[in-house]
């Protein structure tokens, strides 16, 4: 798991400028490390403070980090083809957290082995609690920078020393 930097670290020296903290998951069954790094990457270039939980993350690890950080946006992202299963699972034990039900949460990846399928899952997931679906083949990196664009700024910032201000 990495931590975002502090202002002093990444060499802005204002933390104010980030637009929120964003929660980069695996899911439990999916080992996948590049699809992390460059959501991280992709993120942190729209703005925003990441912490990325890295790859095989077991629901319980999401669901505590989700309710320790408060997070401005969680996005669970999938390569193996299995996140439609583990994201219909672990949606619920989030949107159960208080702090995180009008959170947004978003979904992305190869979600399933059957392409035909995608819009159901897609349907699915959002009826369970996803805010959105980027599944691949759509142009997913397009329609989640717009989706970017259209999250309010966030009523928290960070402090000088990188913990959230409310």
């Amino acid at each position: 798991m990495s931590r975002p930097l502090l202002p002093e670290e990444s060499g802005t020296g204002d933390a104010e400028r980030s637009k929120g903290t964003v929660i980069v998951t695996s899911v439990a069954s999916d080992s996948h490390t590049w699809n992390l790094v460059f959501l991280q990457l992709l993120i942190e270039e729209c703005g925003y403070t990441v912490v990325n939980l890295g790859p095989c993350v077991p629901d319980d690890l999401l669901v505590s980090e989700c309710h320790a950080l408060e997070p401005d946006m969680v996005v669970v992202s999938s390569v193996n083809g299995h996140g439609y299963q583990d994201g219909m699972r672990v949606i619920g034990q989030l949107r159960a957290l208080a702090p995180l039900a009008a959170t947004p949460v978003v979904i992305g990846g190869k979600l399933g082995t059957d392409d035909a399928e995608a819009a159901v899952r897609a349907e699915e997931l959002t009826a369970a609690g996803f805010d959105a679906v980027f599944e691949d083949g759509q142009d997913p990196v397009g329609a989640f920078r717009g989706f970017l664009t259209t999250l309010p700024a966030p009523e928290r910032s960070l402090d000088k020393a990188g913990r959230v201000a409310l």
